[in-house]
């Protein structure tokens, strides 16, 4: 019998703006790549978040393209037309209807689009700077976006926006993590324009922020009561030049000072420690938080698949725990917690229990034919 006391995962949470989480688990976004052709979401798609909806208190969905020319899965879903604001509504009320809250990822994903997937062929960066890819060689050539371009893809983040406000969402996270286009335009690495959008650091910030400074107009302009907006940022790249710690501290400071409702860090291993740009030699996660202050609340992330993990987790600092691989394991994460079964936590996916845990195909081809992605029995 555990004595362990899980009660702080369990507790309420409130954002500044006054929207309250009923706990402090949340479940990352994920892409799953299950919409159809179209940008829809699908059946499958609802059921699977429906499972998994039941325990959290606020689901961050998979991203979803702001415009087609930034659409980075196959069966990705989108939100860069009005056309598509009945799919997000039968989304937002499927996660609401089980007690969470319902935020959209909202997304470019610049030079690391798939070809195949664009309808000209041609991704598109900061710069004409090809990706490095992790097992050598470089992805394909991007072409550089033009200023004219740009603002049009800053509108494209407002009216995805405006479209997650009618479709009944609780807010948007802007995705400025994992390599995709917001982080090209901050990367020393991927942008090495000499024009407002680039240059020093201050310049190649200007893309970010600019973004969500439109968001938070459309959410002045549009929404009616409380609406979140987040933005997710990875702390450091490998490449050199690459984004450090010290550029991540400028990156919280001038999120900070613009004014959001939470940052959420993208990291594999929430107690990861830093690279280079920093003399304290405490994990990421902990400094970010320093960073972000009092006022600031931080979702962290990163492999926690046991109650004891998530708990812990939050002895980083981090005002809500976020759960990816874990929920796709297991969907009733929290709710064993909460019923005393902590110890009941499934931690490997059983490959033979695809249906009961909600999956859908693509996204269970891709768990089963990745190696080392996540966990598995046998």
């Amino acid at each position: 019998m555990s004595t362990t006391d899980y009660s702080p995962l369990l507790d309420s949470f409130r954002f500044a703006s006054g929207i309250s989480l009923k706990n402090r688990v949340v479940m990352a976004p994920m892409t799953n790549f299950s919409s159809n052709e179209e940008g829809e979401v699908t059946g499958p798609e609802l059921e699977y978040y429906i499972r998994r909806s039941k325990g959290v208190g606020m689901v961050i969905t998979a991203c979803v393209y702001v415009t087609r020319g930034g659409k980075g899965f196959p069966g990705e879903f989108g939100a860069d037309r009005d056309e598509l604001i009945p799919s997000l509504r039968q989304l937002a009320d499927a996660i609401k209807g089980e007690g969470a809250k319902a935020v959209l990822q909202i997304f470019h994903g610049g030079r690391q689009s798939p070809p195949a997937l664009l309808l000209d062929g041609q991704t598109v960066s900061a710069s004409d700077v090809p990706a490095e890819l992790p097992g050598g060689g470089h992805g394909p050539v991007p072409r550089a976006l033009t200023g004219e371009e740009i603002e049009g893809i800053i509108a494209d983040f407002a009216a995805a926006t405006r479209r997650a406000i009618e479709a009944g969402f609780d807010g948007v996270e802007i995705h400025g993590a994992n390599g995709y286009l917001l982080q090209q335009f901050f990367s020393p690495h991927s942008n090495t324009r000499d024009d407002r959008w680039g240059g020093d650091l201050q310049k190649r910030l200007a893309f970010p922020l600019a973004v969500l400074r439109a968001v938070k107009d459309a959410v002045k302009s549009h929404a009616a009561s409380p609406f979140l907006v987040g933005y997710r940022f990875s702390p450091e790249e490998p490449e050199t030049p690459g984004i450090t710690m010290a550029e991540t501290f400028a990156l919280v400071d001038a999120l900070k000072e613009e004014g959001l409702d939470y940052l959420h860090v993208s990291l594999q291993e929430l107690w990861s420690l830093p690279r280079r740009g920093t003399d304290d030699s405490r994990p990421r996660i902990e400094q970010i938080v320093d960073r972000a202050g009092s006022g600031l609340p931080v979702i962290g992330v990163g492999s926690l698949y046991t109650a004891d993990d998530a708990l812990k987790g939050l002895d980083s600092g981090i005002s809500l725990v976020a759960l990816g691989r874990p929920l796709l394991i297991e969907p009733d994460f929290v709710q064993k917690i909460a019923e005393g079964r902590a110890g009941e936590i499934e931690t490997e996916l059983d490959l033979s229990a695809q249906s009961a845990l909600v999956i859908p195909d693509p996204l269970w081809g891709a768990l089963i034919h990745t190696g080392g992605w996540i966990p598995t029995k046998g």
